[in-house]
C-alpha cells in the first residue's frame, strides 16, 4: 500500500507540474524549470553521500573499529542479499541514524556514537534493517525525482514573480488563475513531497522489520530515539533531516503536513500492528 500511495503521490506532483506549471509559465517557462531542478538534483543524486557524511563528520569504521554494528549490517546485508554497504559513525551524542548512497552498490549507513550508546544490540539491528529498507527501495532516488519536480514548480513560481507569468505569447491565459497557482502550487508540491517522504518512511519501517523478524525491536528504538532526540537535539539542518531514521527537528502539531517523518506514535503501532498479526 505504501508503494501504491506513492506511486500516486508522484503521479499527482506530476500533474501539479504539467498543468500548474503551463499556467505559470507557459510550456518554454515548465521546460526550463523542470532543466533547473534536474541539474541541481543530478548533481545532488551523484554526490550526496560524500557531502553528507562530510557535513556530520562521519567516520568510516571496519569491522575491527565498530564489531558490533558491523557485524549486524553484515549480517543483514547477507540475509537481503545485498552488497555491504560502508559503515560510518558520527561523533554526536544525539540518538540517529541514516542511509544515503544512490544505488544498494553505491550505499552507506551511518549511525551517531548516541545511538550506539542507548539501544541494544537488537533494537539496533531493528534501526539498521530499516535504513537498508531505505537502500533496497531505492529511496534516494524516488526522494530526487519528487525533489526535482517540486524545485520545478518552486522555480516556475519565483520566476513569475520576479519577470512576469507565462510566456508563449499569454494565449488563453488566466492573470489570476497564474497568480494563484503562483502562490499555491509551491506549498502544494512540498505537501505532497513532504507526504512521499512520510510514506518512504513507513514502508522501510515495514521492509526493516520483515527483514529482521522482529518489528518489536525497531518499535522500542523508535521509542528511546524519539526522546533522546528530544533530550539531547542534533545539529542537523532541514536539507537532511528527512534521511534521519527519526526527525531531529522539533514542530509542532500545526507542522505534521511539513514533517518529512510520520508521527512516532503511528510508527509504533503499525509495527505492534505486525508483530500481532504474524502471531
Amino acid at each position: 500500500m505504501n508503494t501504491v500511495k506513492t506511486f500516486m503521490l508522484m503521479m499527482l506532483l506530476t500533474l501539479l507540474l504539467v498543468f500548474g506549471g503551463a499556467a505559470i509559465g507557459g510550456q518554454r517557462g515548465m521546460t526550463y524549470a523542470l532543466m533547473m531542478a534536474f541539474a541541481m538534483n543530478f548533481i545532488t543524486y551523484f554526490f550526496s553521500d560524500k557531502i553528507v557524511l562530510r557535513m556530520y563528520r562521519a567516520q568510516e569504521v571496519t569491522e575491527a573499529d565498530a564489531p558490533v554494528l558491523y557485524r549486524i549490517v553484515k549480517r543483514l546485508t547477507q540475509k537481503a542479499g545485498m552488497p555491504m554497504p560502508k559503515v560510518y559513525i558520527i561523533p554526536d551524542e544525539s540518538p540517529n541514524a541514516f542511509a544515503t548512497g544512490r544505488s544498494p552498490k553505491h550505499a552507506a549507513v551511518a549511525a551517531t556514537q548516541g545511538i550506539m550508546r542507548i539501544l541494544s544490540e537488537e533494537e539496533l539491528a531493528g534501526v539498521m534493517a530499516h535504513e537498508l529498507a531505505h537502500v533496497q527501495h531505492r529511496d534516494i532516488l524516488v526522494g530526487t525525482i519528487a525533489a526535482t519536480i517540486a524545485g520545478a514548480i518552486s522555480y516556475l513560481a519565483q520566476m513569475a514573480f520576479f519577470f512576469g507569468g507565462r510566456s508563449d505569447d499569454d494565449e488563453g491565459s488566466n492573470p489570476f488563475v497564474a497568480l494563484l497557482m503562483m502562490i499555491l502550487a509551491p506549498i502544494a508540491a512540498m505537501l505532497i513531497q513532504m507526504a512521499i517522504s512520510r510514506s518512504r518512511e513507513y514502508a522501510a519501517d515495514a521492509g526493516g522489520a520483515k527483514l529482521q523478524g522482529n518489528p518489536l525491536a525497531l518499535a522500542s528504538a523508535l521509542k528511546k530515539l524519539h526522546s533522546g532526540s528530544k533530550a539531547i537535539p542534533m545539529h542537523a539542518t532541514p536539507a537532511t533531516s528527512h534521511m534521519m531514521i527519526v526527525n531531529p527537528l522539533s514542530g509542532g502539531s500545526m507542522m505534521k503536513l511539513f514533517s518529512t517523518h510520520p508521527p512516532v506514535e503511528e510508527r509504533i503501532a503499525r509495527l505492534q500492528s505486525m508483530r500481532i498479526n504474524s502471531i
